[in-house]
C-alpha cells in the first residue's frame, strides 16, 4: 500500500470513529499510534507519542490556558458579569436596540474574559435574552444577536482556540492573540451597525426603554458603571503588562487570574461553591484541551513522516494546477462543512496536519492564516444543520424560542461573519497590523 493510500486510511478511519460517538482525542490519538506501530514497528512507534507528550509538556506557553479559563470561570460564577448587563442595561437602554447593543457588548467583554464561546452564550442566553424579551425585543432577532455575540470568544483574545491553534501550527500564542484584536473588535462593530439599520428602519424591533424604567439618580449610574466595568479593568491590569513588554504572556496571563481572584474576594463573592466550580470547570476544560493538543500532535507527526502534505501540495499545485487562493478558498468551505458535525477544536486537530504545512508551502502567512481559520469556525458554529451555537442556544433558551427561530436568527449575521471573512482575506493587514507594530517595536 502507498504512503497516499495509508494517509487516507488513516483519515477515513478517524472520521468513522468521530461518527460513532467517539471522544475527539480518543479517535485522532488512537488512529495515531496504530499507524505508527504499523509503519515504525515498537520503536519508531512509541517514539513518536513519547516525543509529543514532552513536547507537549515542555512548551511554556500552554500554562496560559488554566490561567485564563480559571480567570474566566471566577467572573462568570461570581456573577461579576451580571453587574456589566445591569450598566448596558441603564445607559444604553434609551436607544432603539439599545440593549441588543448593550448585549454585543457584553459579549465582547465576556469573550475578553473567558475565551470560550460557550461562556458567553451561557451568560447571553441566562441574563440578557430574558430581559430583551421581557422588553419586547423581536425574538429572532435577539436570538441572533447572542449567537453571534458569544461566537467572538473564539477571535478575540484570550482565544483558548488560538492558544490550540498555536501549539499545532508553531506559532507565537501572542502574534495569533494580538491578530485576532482587530477582527473581533471589527465584527462586533458591523453587528451593532447590522442592528441599528435594522431597529431604525424597524422601531418595533428594538424598541427604546421607557424614561420611568432608566429613572436612577446620577450617582447609583455612576456607581453602577464602576462594577460594570471592572471587568473591563481586570483584563486592561492583564494585557497592559503585556503589550508593552514589561510582562510575557504566561505572566499577563497570572496577573489577569490573580485579578479577578482578588475582585470577587473584595466583592465578597467568592465562596466556597464558587471557588470549587471554578477549580473543577478549569481542571476539566485544560485536561480536555491538553489530551486533544497531545493527540494532534502525534497524528501530525505521522502525517509528517508519511509525506502526505507534500502529496496533497503536488495534487492541487501541479495535477489539479489550481491557484492558491482557490485552495485556500477551498480549505475554508471544508471547515464550514465540517462545523455542521463537529466543533472548532475536533475540526483544528483533524485537518490541521494536512492544512497548516499546506498554508506555509503555498506561501500565506500562518498567524493570518488562523484568524481565518477562527472566523470560519464562528460561520461554522451558526450554520444548520447542526452548527455547534444553534444547539447550545435551543438548550438554554425559554421554551417560547422555537428551533425554527433559532435557524431563522442567524441568517443575517452569518452574511455579516462572511463578509469580514472576504474583508480579512482580501486585506490580511486588518490581521497582522497590530503584532507587527507591537513585536516590531
Amino acid at each position: 500500500m502507498s504512503y497516499e493510500m495509508i494517509a487516507i486510511f488513516m483519515f477515513a478511519t478517524m472520521m468513522a470513529m468521530l461518527l460513532t460517538g467517539q471522544r475527539v482525542f480518543g479517535a485522532i490519538g488512537f488512529v495515531a499510534v496504530i499507524a505508527a506501530l504499523v509503519l515504525w514497528g515498537d520503536r519508531g512507534g512509541y517514539d513518536i507519542a513519547f516525543s509529543s507528550a514532552m513536547k507537549l509538556m515542555k512548551w511554556y506557553p500552554l500554562l496560559t490556558l488554566p490561567m485564563f479559563i480559571f480567570m474566566g470561570y471566577v467572573l462568570s460564577e461570581s456573577k461579576i458579569a451580571d453587574d456589566l448587563y445591569k450598566m448596558f442595561h441603564v445607559w444604553m437602554g434609551g436607544l432603539r436596540g439599545g440593549l441588543a447593543i448593550g448585549t454585543i457588548g457584553l459579549m465582547v467583554l465576556i469573550s475578553a474574559m473567558n475565551g470560550l464561546s460557550v461562556a458567553g452564550m451561557a451568560i447571553g442566553a441566562t441574563i440578557a435574552l430574558p430581559e430583551l424579551l421581557k422588553r419586547n425585543y423581536d425574538k429572532r432577532m435577539v436570538t441572533g444577536v447572542i449567537q453571534a455575540g458569544s461566537s467572538l470568544g473564539i477571535l478575540v483574545p484570550p482565544s483558548v482556540v488560538l492558544v490550540l491553534y498555536a501549539m499545532i501550527a508553531r506559532q507565537p500564542v501572542g502574534q495569533l492573540w494580538l491578530a485576532g484584536v482587530i477582527p473581533g473588535l471589527m465584527m462586533a462593530a458591523m453587528f451593532i451597525i447590522y442592528i441599528v439599520i435594522r431597529c431604525w428602519w424597524n422601531p418595533s424591533l428594538g424598541p427604546a426603554l421607557p424614561p420611568e424604567e432608566r429613572a436612577m439618580p446620577l450617582g447609583e449610574k455612576l456607581k453602577l458603571l464602576r462594577a460594570g466595568l471592572l471587568p473591563l479593568g481586570i483584563f486592561a491590569a492583564m494585557m497592559v503588562p503585556f503589550v508593552n513588554g514589561w510582562t510575557s504572556l504566561v505572566e499577563s496571563s497570572a496577573i489577569g487570574a490573580m485579578t479577578a481572584f482578588v475582585a470577587a474576594v473584595l466583592k465578597g463573592r467568592m465562596t466556597r461553591d464558587v471557588f470549587e466550580t471554578s477549580v473543577r470547570q478549569t481542571l476539566g476544560i485544560s485536561c480536555m484541551f491538553m489530551w486533544i493538543i497531545l493527540a494532534a500532535m502525534a497524528f501530525g507527526a505521522v502525517f509528517d513522516g508519511l509525506g502526505a502534505v507534500k502529496a496533497i501540495d503536488t495534487l492541487f499545485t501541479e495535477r489539479l494546477g489550481l491557484d492558491p487562493w482557490i485552495i485556500l478558498i477551498l480549505m475554508q468551505l471544508s471547515f464550514i462543512l465540517m462545523g455542521t458535525f463537529l466543533d472548532d477544536t475536533a475540526m483544528l486537530v483533524i485537518v490541521a496536519p494536512l492544512y497548516v504545512p499546506l498554508v506555509k508551502a503555498l506561501g500565506f502567512d500562518l498567524v493570518w492564516y488562523g484568524v481565518l481559520y477562527t472566523i470560519t469556525c464562528q460561520i461554522a458554529y451558526m450554520t444548520p444543520p447542526f452548527g455547534y451555537n444553534l444547539f447550545l442556544m435551543r438548550a438554554m433558551a425559554p421554551p417560547e424560542i422555537t428551533l425554527k427561530d433559532i435557524y431563522g436568527s442567524i441568517l443575517p449575521f452569518v452574511l455579516v461573519m462572511v463578509f469580514a471573512l472576504a474583508v480579512v482575506m482580501i486585506f490580511p493587514q486588518i490581521a497582522l497590523w497590530l503584532p507587527g507594530y507591537i513585536y516590531g517595536n
